[in-house]
Formats: C-alpha cells, structure tokens, sequence
C-alpha cells in the first residue's frame, strides 16, 4: 500500500501544480498537503527555506485516531475493517517516515506534530518559518 500511495504522488503533485498556477496573487501562496512531497517540491524552490514538513508523530497519530471519528473511518467496505485499519495506519506511517527521509536528505526542516502545542502555536511556528518570504 505505502509503494503504490508513494508511486502514485508525482501525478497528483502535477495536478497540484496545474491548480497552483492557475492562482495569481501578489503574495506568496501556502500550498499544503500530503502529496507535495519534499522530492517533488524541493526542486521548484529557490531555496528550501521555502518548505517545511510537518508529520505526526506515532503518539500523536494515536491520539487523533482514537479522539476523532474522521482518523479512524474506513471509507470503503471492506471485509476486515480491522486489518483494514492496521493496513492503513503502517502505510501512512511508512509514507510519513520517507517524507522525513527525503526532507532532511534535502535539507528542508521537519516539524513534528506531537499534540504539545495548539494549532495556533503551530501557525506561529510555521510563520516564523517563512517570515523572511512573507514580508
């Protein structure tokens, strides 16, 4: 599963880029999600200052699954939902691990998402991360 979600980010990641240019501002765009990968995004950039990855950690992963309804939902019918489960939480922390990877390999930051700070606290850890391009 995580082979097949990896090989399948370079042609979302261009219909990402279709979208984005098809945006016009006189300010930089914030563009997020799990599909722009450090391998595709990094070579577009200036400078990889221009990035970041954010990725839960395990036990923060944990947390979301058995709070939020949405974390844990099987979208599909399948005939074991707990292996369905289990199959989709190693694949999305596979996925996780080699953005990782390939983000510190390119020298783009990494932020893990530990549930120690609310979501504005995160925001401010973002926008001083790109504060020098936002000004």
């Amino acid at each position: 599963m995580a082979a097949d979600t990896l090989a399948g980010f370079p042609v979302r990641f261009e219909w990402a880029l279709d979208d984005l240019r098809a945006l016009v501002s006189g300010r930089p765009i914030l563009a997020e999600g799990w599909g722009l990968r450090p391998e595709l995004v990094a070579p577009l950039l200036d400078s990889t200052r221009r990035m970041i990855v954010m990725v839960p950690t395990g036990d923060f992963r944990e947390h979301q699954l058995r709070v939020l309804p949405r974390a844990a939902a099987i979208a599909h019918h399948v005939s074991d939902p707990e292996r369905a489960q289990r199959n989709r939480i190693a694949r999305d922390r596979l996925v996780a691990e080699d953005a990782v990877r390939a983000a510190k390999a390119l020298g783009i930051r990494v932020l893990e998402i530990d549930g120690s700070r609310d979501a504005e606290a995160v925001a401010d850890v973002v926008a001083g991360h790109f504060g020098p391009y936002l000004a």
